[in-house]
């Protein structure tokens, strides 16, 4: 009698009657090695093809996940930006009576709209118009460039103009080297 269970113990199992060996107390054992086993398994099944299947897949879907991932990172900036210029240009329009100094206004609350954002380089691309004069001194006082149009015209527009370098790189490698994330959003004041 002839039995094959996957681990090639066939002519092993003939040689017995079709049993296999047994110790001194009856119980029956394998006289194979672990990694003679191992071997065996290995050859009489295709799972060998599923490992070289897998790691020919796996790397391709980890860089396919981690752009998504990258994109979704740039994304939720983008709408960071979005929102920190939209209350800075409501506070300008706001604070037109009160503040004297509408770049130092717009710039901290872009600071406290977008606490995550590298500080230097959101203020290095701020522009605050004022009823069409604009100021591109970034987070340093601009009340010199608007003169008097800041505060003395209410019903004008105030609009407020940021940029912020971003990185799309997966693995090292920087897609997108120019990058630059953009808002502007206007504001008026009755």
């Amino acid at each position: 009698m002839s039995a094959r269970n996957g681990f090639g113990r066939q002519a092993r199992i003939s040689a017995q009657g079709g049993k296999p060996p047994a110790d001194s107390k009856g119980v029956r054992v394998q006289t194979r090695s672990r990694v003679a086993r191992v071997g065996a398994f290995l050859r009489s099944r295709n799972e060998g093809q599923a490992l070289v299947e897998i790691a020919i897949a796996l790397p391709l879907l980890l860089i396919l996940l981690t752009g998504i991932f990258t994109f979704g990172i740039a994304y939720i900036n983008e709408m960071t930006l979005q929102s920190a210029v939209g209350s800075a240009a409501q506070l300008v329009a706001v604070s037109r009576g009160s503040s004297t100094d509408p770049c130092a206004t717009a710039y901290g609350a872009l600071k406290a709209a977008a606490p995550n954002f590298n500080a230097t380089n959101l203020g290095a691309g701020l522009t605050v118009t004022v009823n069409g004069t604009a100021s591109t001194k970034g987070e340093t006082a601009c009340a010199t460039d608007l003169g008097t149009t800041y505060g003395a015209s209410s019903g004008k527009s105030v609009s407020v103009s940021a940029t912020y370098p971003c990185t799309i790189g997966v693995y090292g490698r920087n897609f997108a080297p120019t990058c630059q994330l953009a808002a502007t959003v206007s504001e008026l004041e009755y």
